[in-house]
């Protein structure tokens, strides 16, 4: 597993979303990617990793890539597929690249758990004092208690950077476009990107269906795969 980078962008805020509860972050990293017509600066190669790709206007993008918007300096790792097993490895590697861009600020895009599922809260956490002013200024609440898993729970253990996550309860087994699109709003204020915010519906709803099929293909080949170990393990096992 290995970072690639085609260009250096000086001193960038680096934003980084992966698939954890309701596809959160993922859908918003790629609908940011899309409004700000960021482009592809790098990816994270690894061949670790379930081999799965998309193709975007007839151009392969990798499962772990990396854009930049030059407008607002901002770098984007966006994530099509999840990390199990891999979290600590891609928190080095993210951490990596923080560290080669001097990234002023790395913001992490995460959904957790939904505890009412008629009502979801958003929460923050950072340590930054300007960053905990702005986010008062939102009023948005600090994160007092809960779990954090995956990436971001990583990035909270061995940062160094300066770090933000924006948090929202979001649904478990939907893709929640309803969330992700709460969180861009938030993420809009916060870095004053001056989002449009009439297509942001239209747009995470028709990238949800393409990620759903995504996701579930990615199942799919897991499930395969594990099929495949157990009937191996199984056939060892009468050798002898």
């Amino acid at each position: 597993m290995k970072l690639i980078l085609n260009e250096r962008p000086k001193s960038p805020i680096v934003i980084e979303g992966f698939p954890g509860f309701g596809l959160v972050g993922t859908i918003a990293t790629q609908f940011l990617i899309k409004h700000l017509n960021a482009r592809q600066i790098g990816y994270i190669s690894s061949e670790e990793q379930i081999p799965i790709t998309a193709i975007h206007e007839s151009k392969v993008i990798p499962p772990l890539s990396i854009f930049y918007d030059p407008k607002y300096n901002i770098v984007i790792l966006h994530a099509l597929t999840g990390v199990n097993t891999f979290e600590w490895r891609i928190t080095d590697i993210l951490l990596d690249l923080c560290k080669q861009l001097k990234c002023k600020e790395l913001i992490s895009l995460e959904g957790i758990a939904a505890s009412n599922p008629e009502k979801t809260s958003m929460f923050f956490y950072t340590n930054i004092n300007e960053g905990r002013k702005k986010f008062a200024k939102l009023n948005m609440d600090p994160l007092k208690e809960g779990i954090v898993m995956g990436v971001s729970g990583a990035l909270l253990l061995k940062s160094k950077t300066p770090l933000s996550c924006i948090f929202i309860e979001s649904h478990v087994n939907i893709a929640d476009s309803m969330a992700a699109a709460r969180i861009i709003e938030v993420l809009d204020k916060y870095l004053k990107l001056k989002v449009d915010f009439t297509p942001l519906m239209k747009t995470a709803q028709e990238f949800e269906t393409k990620l759903r099929t995504i996701i579930q293909k990615n199942k799919e080949i897991t499930g395969m795969q594990q099929k495949s170990r157990e009937d191996s393990r199984q056939q060892l096992g009468y050798i002898g």
